[in-house]
């Protein structure tokens, strides 16, 4: 992080008159809220980096909040965050260690502090480190007071009770002020980071509309906190990061689960078809219906459904009606699933599978990260049922994966898994919108009229020879009449058959449906080509190891990465990769799913570097790893 420095005049945020103030202009900053799960971090974060968008910051986030619905108040389990990283430049991942820290109580402060480098300024909300909330989190006497600290920027900031006093004058309750506090400290960070406020006021406005009293509380105790950010002696230096260079194009920011939802509208627009969404609620997928019930105007049907199986069965049911039929969940929806994809296989209709998956076995960690269901949406299913992988590397990636994903489906009559994971799904980034234009065309061909050699027979497994499907006929389409279920069909006419040499046919010809896929090479980022070892990720590990390499480029090491977004089939060229290198480094957030596959079918020794502990890799810690490849070489 660089460092420059002037003398500004800030603007007060209640209109006053204006203090004289040094700024200094920062390259990048890292910035965590934390608090408990009812103290309005994620909303603070949240309007902290819309904040930042609004100035042209390349942005990444990672929020991180607790699976109980509410942790006993002040304890460890119940601490929830919020991490932005903003820059002036690229960046690829939500920062490693934070330089800024805002905690709220004694249990935000000791689960973070860890992460920290010394020298990071420390905000704490002092009214909260009484002696009973230190207790609870095992300290025995304050840190604030032992000298365990030191080496950090500590700025003791009794937040609640400066926000109940700036509201003693308006006519809200206690308990709604004290609320409050999460905006005293948002308004000091925005004034501290020289970010804009007349948005959040606005945001405010909207939120608390139905109480006009709340508004006002809110948005004085946000002035509030950016007042004593221009006031008070604790805080002489603000800071400014420059916008990002980017390039040309309207962005708006975004997370995962607002990209892949887009990318279904854009999927439904493009082909010309309603989009059918069955989902039931599970996190971190959950998100995901709620955005895509909005779009009804574009032909958006959306339906919560009782049970994970029947949100399959309805989405299958709408394929089969002429729909592009989605579902949407989390690791343990798609196991309840699995019976309803290999049906999906047998019958050969298009269906688009969202795994957003969380840290598992069975109910797991359900708010933290991991990308454990890779064997599962390889292979998860009875008999020889393939189905088409792919993977979201970024929240913006997530929309052309979600595109992706239906091509492959409407094109190929197949189940398409698509997985994201929590990390992607709720992190958030600048995404640049595209022009429709510019989108696929995923017009259908529906099949309505007999295709028989005798001009009046259906041959419903007659199949197109480049891509091996079959045709699609939306029933009641006259002299179209065909069955259809889960028992083996006969080739080409679709009755059920038991004929073990049709069986051993259809088999292979469903497999073989997968492997004609059309998949990009894939690409190497190998800037001088003189690299030996290669990194090959998947998935959410795109930014961790993308920003590692780039750190060991720029100290001499010369190191090649690529990502695989097609996971099934995989990219045509990937063995004379895998071979134009002398090692390949595999990280992966499980045991080495991925790793497995690529000794199995390319018979590579890849070097695996793995980790299940529900949070995303650091840049840091892949660099450290990959420099000792390099260095053993």
């Amino acid at each position: 992080m660089t460092s420059t420095t002037r003398y500004d005049d800030a603007p007060a945020a209640d209109g006053g008159t204006p203090g004289r103030t040094e700024v200094r202009q920062l390259d990048r900053v890292v910035i965590r809220f934390a608090g408990d799960s009812g103290d309005g971090m994620q909303l603070t974060g949240d309007r902290f980096t819309s904040e930042t968008a609004q100035l042209g910051n390349d942005i990444s986030t990672l929020p991180n909040f607790p699976a109980e619905i509410r942790a006993p108040a002040g304890t460890l389990p119940g601490v929830s965050s919020f991490q932005v990283h903003f820059a002036d430049y690229d960046i690829l991942t939500p920062g490693d260690a934070p330089n800024v820290l805002v905690a709220m109580n004694p249990a935000a402060l000791k689960a973070n502090l860890a992460d920290l480098r010394r020298g990071a300024d420390i905000i704490v909300n002092t009214d909260e480190f009484t002696r009973r909330n230190l207790v609870k989190v095992g300290y025995a006497v304050s840190p604030l007071e032992d000298g365990s600290l030191e080496g950090f920027v500590v700025h003791p900031v009794a937040l609640t009770s400066m926000t109940v006093g700036a509201l003693a004058e308006l006519s809200v309750s206690k308990k709604d002020a004290e609320r409050a506090k999460n905006m005293f400290a948002l308004g000091l960070l925005s004034w501290m980071y020289s970010r804009p406020y007349t948005s959040t006021l606005r945001f405010l406005e909207r939120k608390f509309a139905r109480r006009p009293d709340l508004v006002a509380a809110n948005i004085a105790a946000f002035k509030a906190g950016w007042n004593y950010g221009e006031t008070t002696d604790s805080f002489s230096v603000r800071y400014e990061v420059k916008p990002a260079k980017m390039l040309p194009g309207t962005y708006r920011n975004i997370t995962g689960n607002a990209a892949l939802s887009l990318g279904l509208v854009a999927a439904g627009v493009r082909s010309g078809l309603p989009v059918f969404l069955g989902a039931y609620p599970i996190t971190p997928a959950s998100d995901i219906l709620h955005e895509l019930s909005k779009h009804k105007k574009l032909g958006v049907v959306t339906m919560q459904a009782e049970d994970e199986i029947a949100a399959v069965g309805a989405a299958l049911g709408a394929s089969y009606g002429g729909a592009l039929g989605v579902t949407t969940t989390s690791g343990p929806g798609v196991a309840l699933k699995s019976e309803t994809i290999s049906l999906a296989v047998a019958l050969e209709l298009p269906l688009v599978i969202v795994d957003v998956q969380r840290a598992g076995p069975s109910t797991g960690l359900p708010t933290k990260t991991e990308q454990a269901d890779l064997n599962m949406a390889l292979h998860g299913r009875h008999g020889e049922a393939p189905v088409a992988v792919i993977a979201a590397k970024s929240p913006s990636d997530c929309f052309h994966a979600a595109l992706e994903a239906a091509r492959i489906a409407l094109t190929y009559r197949t189940p398409v898994i698509l997985l994201s994971d929590n990390y992607v799904a709720n992190g958030s980034e600048p995404w640049l919108l595209p022009a429709v234009d510019d989108l696929p065309d995923l017009r259908v061909d529906f099949t309505t009229a007999p295709n028989g050699d005798d001009g009046v027979t259906f041959l419903p497994y007659l199949r197109d020879p480049d891509t091996l499907a079959r045709p699609w006929a939306v029933p009641g389409t006259p002299g179209l009449q065909h069955r259809i279920g889960g028992l083996e069909k006969a080739d080409k006419t679709g009755d059920i058959s038991y004929d073990p040499a049709n069986h051993d046919y259809m088999v292979r010809t469903r497999a073989a449906r997968i492997e004609a896929i059309t998949v990009p090479d894939l690409d190497v980022d190998d800037p001088d080509g003189t690299a030996r070892t290669l990194v090959l990720g998947w998935g959410s590990t795109y930014g961790p190891i993308g920003a590692a390499c780039r750190t060991l480029r720029h100290r001499g090491h010369p190191i090649a990465q690529a990502h695989l977004r097609h996971l099934n089939p995989l990219p045509g060229n990937l063995g004379d990769v895998l071979t134009a290198y002398d090692r390949v480094v595999i990280p992966e957030m499980n045991l080495g799913q991925l790793a497995q596959v690529i000794r199995a079918r390319y018979l590579i020794d890849a070097i695996t570097y793995n980790q299940v502990r529900g949070l995303p890799f650091t840049a840091a810690e892949l660099e450290t790893m990959l420099e000792e490849v390099c260095k053993n070489a």
